[in-house]
C-alpha cells in the first residue's frame, strides 16, 4: 500500500527531478522519424503522431516517477483536475476533433449530445471563464473557483468522454499526496504538474506538421498560424460546434 507523500516531500522530489533527471528527447524524435518513413495517408500520419506523442508524455512521466520513487494516488472517478483551465493550440484542437470524428457513431452521438446540454447549462460560467487571461498566473485559481467542469467530463460517471486523446494538461496533473487534498479542494496545495513536458511534445508534433507542410502534403491545419494560436478547450469546442474553427 502506498504511503501518501506530504507537501514538502513532493517539493523535495520535484527538486530532485529538476536537478538530476535529464529528459531524453529521442523518445519523441523517434516517433516522428518512424511516421515520416511510412507510406500511410497524411491524415493517418498526423493523427497517429498526435496520439503516440500524447502517450509518450505518459511514458516519460512514468520514467520520472521511477527515478524519484513516486506513485500517484489518482483513481478512477476523481475529477478534481477536470475543473482546471485547459489551454491548447488550434492545431491540437483540430487534431482532437478529427480524432473524435473517427469514433463510433454511438460514441460521437453521446459526445455531441453532452456538449449541447453543457453549453446551455454553463453558459454564464463559460462567459466569465473564457474572458480570463490564459497567461495570467492568477487565472488558474480563479478559473478553478468557477467550479466549471471540462466539457469532456461525463457528469454522471465523472470520467473523460475522450480519455485516449485528452490534452497534455489533463495528463500532467497528478496527485502524490492524500486523495483528500483533491476531495477537499485543498488549494493551492494542488496535484503535482509535469506541464513542462508540453515543450517536448509540442516541439515534436510541430516538427511533424512542418515537414509534411513543406513537402506539399495536404494537412488539415492552417500551418503555422494554427500552431501558435491558443485558447481554452471549451472555446475551441464551441467554435467547432458553430463551424467556425477553420477560420483564421
Amino acid at each position: 500500500m502506498n504511503r501518501f507523500l506530504n507537501h514538502q516531500e513532493i517539493i523535495d522530489k520535484c527538486e530532485k527531478i529538476n536537478q538530476n533527471y535529464d529528459i531524453d528527447a529521442r523518445f519523441f524524435d523517434e516517433i516522428i522519424d518512424d511516421l515520416l518513413n511510412t507510406e500511410q495517408p497524411t491524415e493517418d500520419v498526423v493523427l497517429q503522431g498526435f496520439q503516440r506523442l500524447l502517450n509518450e508524455v505518459n511514458h516519460e512521466i512514468e520514467r520520472m516517477e521511477e527515478f524519484a520513487d513516486m506513485r500517484p494516488n489518482c483513481f478512477m472517478g476523481c475529477a478534481f483536475c477536470c475543473y482546471f483551465p485547459i489551454v491548447l493550440s488550434r492545431m491540437e484542437a483540430k487534431m482532437m476533433f478529427r480524432s473524435i470524428e473517427q469514433f463510433s457513431e454511438e460514441r460521437k452521438s453521446e459526445i455531441f449530445k453532452h456538449w449541447e446540454s453543457y453549453y446551455e447549462m454553463y453558459k454564464d460560467k463559460l462567459a466569465k471563464g473564457m474572458e480570463m487571461d490564459t497567461e495570467d498566473p492568477k487565472t488558474k485559481l480563479e478559473y478553478k473557483q468557477l467550479n466549471l467542469p471540462c466539457p469532456m467530463l461525463n457528469p454522471e460517471t465523472q470520467l473523460c468522454i475522450a480519455y485516449e486523446i485528452r490534452p497534455i494538461p489533463c495528463r500532467t496533473y497528478l496527485n502524490y499526496s492524500d486523495p483528500q487534498v483533491c476531495a477537499e479542494q485543498d488549494m493551492p496545495k494542488e496535484p503535482f504538474s509535469y506541464e513542462f513536458l508540453y515543450t517536448f511534445y509540442f516541439g515534436a508534433i510541430n516538427e511533424l506538421i512542418q515537414v509534411l507542410y513543406e513537402n506539399g502534403e495536404d494537412v488539415f491545419v492552417d500551418y503555422p498560424s494554427d500552431a501558435w494560436s491558443y485558447d481554452y478547450l471549451p472555446a475551441w469546442i464551441n467554435q467547432w460546434r458553430e463551424g467556425t474553427l477553420h477560420e483564421v
